[in-house]
């Protein structure tokens, strides 16, 4: 049986898929190459690891408001994650989930970062608040 997570809808929609996850803000501005799905920020704990169809799992945001349009513009390339778990939202990641159709949810009932690692398969079910563990 899967564990449930309740948690707030940021953007609609639901997948699944395997985890990547971090204890380090994201910056998509700089942080992440938009053409590859690679993070390219040599100071971030995921640097070189890509992003792209995983369920990133991360505790904030960060840096310039152009970072919503690099998430667009990773949407449009088909190198963005599948959906995006945050302990806290803030509005550069939000704001790029919206306009990218990408599922995100955040506020969850437990410490999410701690509780998911990479390579776990989660299902993402914005619609209904909810985050399911498999």
């Amino acid at each position: 049986m899967a564990d449930v997570i309740k948690c707030r809808q940021i953007s609609k929609g639901k997948e699944s898929g395997c985890a990547l996850v971090t204890n380090d803000s994201i910056s998509f501005l700089g942080g992440v190459d938009p053409n590859t799905g690679i993070v390219i920020d040599k100071k971030h704990e995921l640097y070189n690891e890509c992003i792209t169809d995983k369920i990133l799992v991360i505790p904030s945001g960060k840096g310039s408001t152009v970072g919503s349009y690099v998430i667009y513009q990773m949407a449009k390339n088909n190198t963005a994650p599948r959906a995006i778990i945050c302990q806290t939202a803030e509005p550069i990641i939000s704001i790029g989930a919206i306009i990218s159709k990408i599922p995100m949810v955040d506020q969850p009932d437990c410490d999410i970062v701690n509780l998911i690692s990479t390579g776990d398969v989660v299902e993402v079910n914005a619609d209904d608040s909810l985050v399911l563990l498999q």
